[in-house]
């Protein structure tokens, strides 16, 4: 599979790297991606599609209860079956490394047909292979399983007798000043809970993976979000070599979190798959395979008191979040974040539990932490601005920390006044009575609302190698991963304008873990980790292209600059407001419009960040008002397995968003930039909550704003 096959070829020469000559303006310039008629063709091919000869399916059965052992699986008639080559199950599946896992430890998520205990509902207890998908699909119909069932646990809640201080993997629970002493000092004080149901990526693209072995080197063929992560996770699982291990992912369609580092149970089984039968293995998951079976965002409850002096100082912070876990492995849903670097207070705490139930093990979905975190501190915060009878942008206004509240460091440049300030003339928020429910359109009840929010902002090790062509082209080699963000041409312009040529002397080579360690699309931090090896690359490749032979490579690993960083606050920033319309008969929410400030340093691309800014306010939108993964309590079975039941923001959900930048830069990074990818959902669906109460004068603190908790009752209504 070719690395550059999206990748236009090289136009006429440009001015030669090495010279003086000023950059060409690659980074700032709106240009389409550089693989976009190919996705609109038909051409490019997505990790189900590669063609492959001999290849075999394998097609996943899953537990139908919730907790247990399985007592029985009949394969004999399933053996029979026309084309079917065997069944892997725990009595014949290769025995996996359980140390293997992600960021957080060992993770029993990945250690599929190990044993015959089933720990969550969905969970994979074998693999049908055959020489079709059909034949695979139907012997796993037939297959017969039997359990002994045993109680299920999949009552979340924070005052669960198993809930455990949370793991302090992004730093300790903070403690500043007195919060109790200045909560019992201030004149106003909110003290209630949020919550927030689990949250699924539902990517449009089900995750499939093809395994193979050329010689002594397994090859894979998968969706994720990163390569080489995934890689070295597949090493350690099946106790390889790394350098046996290739993964490919050249094309992905969405990610969310759902594709990132770790090992998706595609790849576990057709890895496993093609050990056992020798043959090319594919696996490819069904959409209620994908929900029963992919890590998801957990649900929380987070109980957020404030108090505040008259005037709107805050005087105290305090966020206790509660986040449900699986057994099986553990993890952070770090929804305090912003509570340490938002606001400034005399006093902040947070603490964070984890309460471990019944579940498949929850992971990263879009803005982890953050985008609940934001939706309770938001919230409250707006309550407060109620009970003072203060505008919510002066409040947030009046509280702006010169330091990080919480770490005491210095930000490396701050930019939420300016998202604040912007968004508020642009939304002409100095128009708004702050009174709610005072604007009707008929029977409907108009609203508005906004929030503010950040996201942490930086990079991580990379290693990138940039080869000079006797051509005058060049070759720029990265294990980045364009999961549809339009990373292919963002590098492309981060690299022309490192080397001084014009985008088309480019040819990028990406989504190959053979191209060597680099960080995943995930965290923001993607296109900030790869742009900045590229970067330093292109600077030594120049230093020695005078009189040099060509080809020449040269590569450059970001580690030991990172490690140089002086210790910062690093963030993106951004402002969202929203206009809604309430039917208080019928209960229908429509966000009518949203309009988000964004500072996210340098801009490559301001095509591809503002719809990756538009993208992420829709899916804050979506999880504001439709997005919840329901459990049947008596059975622990997810019941919305699929987009019909588990509803995402349609068109007709979507209104006009508008996108834009405020001026910033990071002086951190060579080229001053900073993620896109997740600062736009952050903060949306707090805003569209805070229009909701304003236009009905009801408090909603439990997402999503569904029909049945809007609607209204009586003469009033």
């Amino acid at each position: 599979m070719d690395a550059s096959s999206t990748v236009p070829s090289p136009a006429p020469p440009a001015p030669a790297a090495g010279t003086n000559e000023p950059p060409l303006g690659a980074i700032g310039a709106s240009r389409p991606r550089v693989e976009g008629t190919g996705k609109v063709t038909g051409a490019v091919r997505y990790a189900a599609d590669e063609p492959m000869s001999d290849l075999a399916h394998g097609w996943v059965v899953s537990s139908t209860v919730t907790r247990g052992r399985i007592r029985g699986l009949n394969t004999s008639a399933v053996l029979t079956m026309p084309g079917v080559l065997g069944v892997i199950d725990h009595h014949n599946a290769p025995r996996l490394n359980l140390e293997a896992g992600s960021f957080f430890g060992p993770d029993g998520g990945m250690h599929l047909l190990q044993n015959e205990e089933i720990p969550h509902s969905g969970r994979p207890i074998a693999l049908v292979v055959a020489e079709t998908a059909e034949q695979a699909r139907s012997a796993a119909m037939a297959l017969r399983v039997t359990y002994d069932e045993e109680p299920h646990d999949v009552d979340f809640s924070p005052e669960h007798p198993s809930a455990r201080p949370a793991t302090s993997f992004f730093g300790e629970d903070a403690t500043v000043g007195d919060v109790d002493g200045e909560l019992a000092a201030s004149t106003v004080v909110v003290d209630e809970r949020y919550a927030t149901p689990e949250e699924h990526g539902a990517a449009m693209e089900p995750h499939s993976a093809t395994a193979w072995w050329e010689g002594e080197r397994l090859q894979v063929v998968d969706s994720n979000q990163a390569p080489f992560l995934v890689a070295m996770t597949v090493a350690t699982l099946f106790r390889l070599d790394p350098k046996q291990v290739r993964v490919q992912s050249q094309h992905v369609g969405g990610g969310f979190g759902s594709k990132s580092g770790t090992c998706g149970p595609q790849v576990v089984l057709a890895v496993m798959a093609t050990k056992m039968f020798g043959l090319p293995v594919r696996v490819t998951l069904t959409r209620t395979q994908v929900f029963q079976t992919i890590s998801m965002r957990p649900a929380t409850d987070q109980r957020v008191r404030i108090g505040a002096d008259p005037d709107g100082r805050l005087r105290a912070i305090d966020h206790a979040a509660a986040f449900e876990i699986s057994r099986l492995a553990d993890y952070l849903e770090n929804c305090t974040e912003l509570t340490n670097t938002l606001y400034a207070a005399r006093a902040i705490r947070t603490r964070r539990t984890a309460v471990p139930v019944d579940i498949l093990p929850p992971y990263s979905v879009r803005g982890p932490g953050a985008t609940p975190g934001s939706f309770a501190l938001e919230s409250a915060l707006d309550e407060v601005a109620e009970r003072l009878g203060m505008d919510p942008l002066e409040l947030r206004l009046r509280n702006e920390p010169a330091v990080g509240p919480v770490s005491g460091l210095p930000f490396s440049r701050r930019s939420l006044v300016a998202c604040l300030t912007e968004g508020a003339r642009r939304f002409s928020w100095a128009t708004r009575d702050h009174r709610p429910r005072t604007r009707r359109e008929g029977p409907l009840l108009v609203g508005t609302g906004m929030a503010a929010t950040s996201f942490s902002a930086g990079a991580m090790p990379s290693t990138a190698s940039i080869t000079a062509e006797a051509d005058g082209t060049f070759t720029v080699a990265i294990g980045a991963s364009d999961i549809g963000t339009g990373a292919r041409t963002a590098l492309t312009a981060v690299s022309a304008q490192a080397l001084r040529v014009v985008p088309e002397r480019i040819r990028l080579l990406i989504a190959d873990s053979d191209l060597g360690p680099a960080w995943g699309a995930g965290g923001s931090r993607g296109t900030t980790s790869w742009s900045w090896a590229i970067t330093e690359s292109a600077a030594k490749l120049r230093s020695q292209l005078g009189g040099a032979t060509l080809p020449l490579t040269v590569s450059y690993d970001t580690t030991e600059a990172l490690g140089e960083l002086p210790p910062m606050e690093r963030h993106s920033y951004s402002a969202v407001f929203c206009e809604v319309t309430v039917d208080p008969a019928t209960g229908e929410v429509r966000v009518r419009r949203l309009m988000g400030m964004f500072a996210v340093g340098r801009v490559i691309n301001p095509l591809l960040a503002r719809s990756q800014l538009v993208g992420g306010m829709i899916m804050g939108l979506s999880m504001a008002l439709h997005e919840e993964g329901v459990r049947d309590p008596a059975t622990g079975r997810h019941i919305n397995t699929d987009l019909a039941g588990y509803h995402i923001a349609a068109h007709a959900d979507v209104p006009d968003i508008e996108a834009d930048f405020v001026p910033d830069y990071e002086p951190g990074d060579p080229s001053g930039i900073k993620g896109v990818g997740e600062i736009g959902t952050v903060g949306t669906a707090a805003a569209i909550a805070n229009a909701v109460w304003h236009a009905t004068g009801r408090r909603l603190r439990t997402l999503p704003i569904r029909l049945d908790r809007v609607l209204e009752e009586g003469p009033g209504s």
